[in-house]
């Protein structure tokens, strides 16, 4: 049996550890946190999302950008502080910009083709996650956006992704508290929405029940791949594995460097809010569907009866990981606009760097190292494209492993999935 070391106990690192043992692979899954899901998949948006597998590889978000740039409170905000990681980064963004057609059809069928296999993995592990199987709807400002949320949709169709535009009258009775200017919607009824934190930590600790070795609180001091094995230095002493998964978030990159690939995965910053819904009134005005208000960049998640997940806003500013104060205000402003009827005296913030790579496609499969494997750069959809993701990257080690025992085929390159 082969040892495969999974370096990154998020959703992704999780549910490609998952898959490695359902394939027959001895795993262990490690972590510099003491426990899993600290990370980025600690409070996102709780979104399921195929239709918002739109990237974002566009020149109108680069002039938003440099618009924005001294508005605190702005959706997307890049510090003009400038680095070698970040220049090379937004010239590859940019780069990306002919392939944004192409790049968000095939990001909405991985979306698509991960659906079932995440629900398969909770059912098998016994998952409580707060999952709701209630659709996701856009809500619509302005009738401009209506035109351009249409072209979106087209693309996303051509994925299998239905998503049936709905009247100004249709979003307010889907979601009865809302206030603020409507000009219509789209309602997307396959997708859902729920808790990635519960769900990956009910999956970590299922997988160490049946077996899954987790070091978790274990720093990775070395990476050294080998002819015959992965030479892993962690907390300071060598092991050794058959093949190494690199699912660690913006870490990844430096990980990749070790392994002599380049994955250029920036820390793009997003915010989040989880308001306490202490009072009936709360618990009647909160949404129960999951949103996308398509003009502020937010999206709210109802997680069970008494929580709502309200997340949003793009901030490159490095792998600084401070909770500003004015990137939180504009998420409880926005409640108050949109649900004035939700208190939000009780709200926990966060913020999270999401690993995304330039051309907003997530890296999986094998790198030059025929014993190196990548699972990263998901961006704002880890959890959304984690399901299909760590199938991929799962079959792409027991293929590799099989031929390098065979010495058939020393090296397998980088593979994009799709």
């Amino acid at each position: 049996m082969t040892h495969i070391a999974v370096i990154g106990a998020g959703i992704t690192g999780v549910t490609t550890a998952f898959q490695l043992r359902e394939q027959g692979h001895d795993v262990t899954l490690i972590d510099r946190h003491r426990y899993p899901a600290m990370e980025t998949s600690y409070a996102n948006g709780g979104q399921l999302s195929a239709c918002n597998a739109e990237v974002w590889n566009q020149r109108a978000t680069l002039l938003k950008g440099l618009k924005w740039m001294f508005t605190p409170g702005a959706p997307f905000l890049l510090n003009p502080r400038p680095s070698w990681h970040k220049l090379s980064w937004l010239a590859e963004f940019v780069m990306a910009i002919p392939r944004y057609r192409m790049n968000t059809v095939q990001t909405a069928r991985l979306a698509v083709a991960a659906r079932a296999p995440l629900l398969a993995m909770a059912e098998r592990a016994g998952l409580a996650f707060d999952l709701r199987r209630q659709g996701i709807m856009h809500v619509v400002s302005t009738e401009a956006e209506m035109v351009a949320a249409r072209r979106v949709s087209l693309l996303l169709a051509e994925a299998g992704v239905e998503r049936r535009e709905l009247e100004a009258g249709e979003v307010r009775a889907r979601a009865p508290g809302i206030d603020g200017p409507i000009a219509g919607g789209f309602f997307t009824e396959s997708d859902m929405s729920g808790d990635i934190h519960l769900f990956t930590v009910g999956l970590a600790q299922w997988l160490e029940s049946t077996g899954t070795v987790l070091r978790l609180g274990t720093r990775v001091d070395g990476l050294r791949p080998g002819a015959e094995d992965v030479r892993l230095v962690l907390d300071g002493e060598e092991a050794r594995f058959d093949g190494v998964v690199i699912a660690a978030g913006v870490a990844s990159r430096a990980l990749a460097r070790a392994a002599g690939d380049r994955v250029n995965v920036y820390p793009v910053k997003g915010y989040s809010v989880t308001v306490a819904l202490e009072d009936a009134a709360s618990r009647a005005a909160a949404p129960e569907v999951s949103l996308v208000d398509d003009s502020a960049k937010i999206v709210t998640s109802r997680l069970g009866e008494n929580r709502l997940r309200i997340a949003g806003t793009a901030e490159l500013n490095g792998f600084n990981r401070d909770i500003r104060a004015d990137r939180i205000a504009p998420l409880l402003e926005w409640c108050g606009r949109r649900f004035p009827a939700v208190r939000t005296e009780r709200a926990e913030p966060w913020a999270g760097l999401r690993p995304m790579m330039p051309d907003m496609m997530p890296r999986v499969g094998g790198g030059q190292h025929p014993r190196v494997f990548y699972n990263t750069g998901h961006g704002h959809l880890g959890w959304t494209l984690a399901g299909a993701t760590a199938v991929a990257v799962a079959s792409a080690v027991t293929e590799g492993l099989r031929t390098q025992a065979g010495r058939t085929h020393p090296v397998r390159a980088m593979a994009q999935p799709g």
